[in-house]
């Protein structure tokens, strides 16, 4: 018999235990979140870090403040403040004019003015004046000579005309004789001061005489420098230089200088003295330049040619004195007849002075005559 088939079925082998499978699922980074920062947080940072550094800036000179406060100090001694001293120039003036005043003061002076010698001499107090008071004085003073010894020292000249000096004998005629007393009475005699200058208040400068006033010999006359005019010669009526000269000369001292321009070339401005000090002029003699020979000259050169010369004249005052005066000018030629180019200040020399070398001195020393 065949075996039964029933419905019963076997049973299926156990499947291999596994474990569970694990879906892998890709995750897209959240917007919010960058480097593991979320952007909320990353955005307070930065602003924490703009303040703390606007913080450091703003307490920067506090706490340089207070660093230079907790450093020790010690005491140093103040730098002495030192006053501005006076140019040399204004010194020398200065000292100029004390000496001027010290000498006019020392002259005048007798018994019982000590202390006004002591204002420029302070050792004059404990002097002993013989004389009497303002019995002499000083006239016309003036500065001859200023020089500088130090730095600090002037040496001045002042020049005085003494008065009050009684004559006490008769003049003396004979040849080689020693000046009377009326001759010394009306010389001009010299005074050396040495002044002591040093910075006063507000930066002005101050002065002190360092010894009384020595009396000295008149200052040497200097050599005359040699001059671009030849020598002086007559002044000819038909010269035409003489024309132009006369009739300038005329309306510039006897007119008030009435139609001066006329007689002025081009350009040239002058001032005439005013009121008129003379009543006539007479041109009497000419220097002209680079002129050597003595040939009459009756023409004028082409225009534009200009010509310096020395006049020399006689001017008549209101009271009728004549009195002689010197005028260096420059002409110039222009349409057949002379015209004033300039008053010249001084004459011409035929080459330049080199200027004096530095030094303490306000001008170049005099110049032994020969």
């Amino acid at each position: 018999m065949s075996p039964v088939l029933t419905g019963r079925r076997k049973p299926a082998a156990p499947a291999d235990p596994q474990l569970p499978a694990v879906q892998e699922t890709e995750t897209e980074p959240d917007a919010g979140w960058v480097a593991g920062w979320s952007t909320g947080a990353q955005a307070n940072s930065a602003a924490l870090m703009r303040w703390l550094v606007w913080g450091l800036i703003a307490l920067g000179p506090l706490l340089g403040a207070l660093a230079y406060l907790s450093v020790p100090t010690t005491s140093a001694a103040p730098a002495p403040k030192t006053a501005p001293s006076a140019p040399a120039a204004s010194g020398g003036q200065g000292a100029a004019g004390f000496a001027t005043l010290f000498v006019a003061a020392y002259l005048s002076a007798g018994r019982g003015d000590e202390p006004k010698l002591a204002a420029y001499y302070p050792p004059a107090a404990s002097m002993q004046l013989d004389g009497v008071s303002g019995q002499h004085r000083g006239e016309q003073l003036t500065v001859v000579r200023l020089r500088q010894t130090d730095n600090v020292v002037w040496s001045v000249t002042v020049a005085a005309r003494v008065t009050g000096v009684q004559p006490t004998a008769t003049p003396s005629t004979q040849l080689g004789a020693s000046p009377s007393p009326a001759a010394v009475a009306d010389a001009v005699r010299y005074f050396q001061v040495p002044v002591g200058t040093a910075p006063g208040a507000g930066g002005a400068s101050a002065y002190t005489a360092l010894a009384l006033p020595a009396e000295v010999a008149a200052p040497e006359r200097a050599r005359s420098p040699e001059l671009v005019y030849g020598a002086m010669r007559p002044a000819l009526p038909t010269d035409p230089r003489t024309q132009a000269v006369t009739s300038f000369l005329t309306a510039y001292l006897t007119e008030g200088g009435a139609e001066l321009d006329r007689y002025l070339a081009p350009g040239t401005r002058l001032t005439a003295p005013s009121p008129a000090p003379y009543s006539g002029v007479a041109v009497d003699r000419l220097a002209v330049e680079g002129e050597t020979g003595g040939e009459p000259v009756v023409s004028v050169p082409g225009d534009g040619t200009t010509l310096r010369l020395l006049v020399t004249l006689r001017a008549t005052s209101q009271d009728g004195v004549r009195l002689p005066l010197t005028y260096a000018l420059t002409l110039k030629a222009r349409a057949g007849r002379w015209e004033i180019a300039s008053l010249d200040g001084a004459p011409t020399l035929t080459s330049p002075t080199p200027a004096p070398a530095a030094s303490g001195a306000t001008g170049p020393g005099p110049t032994p005559t020969p």
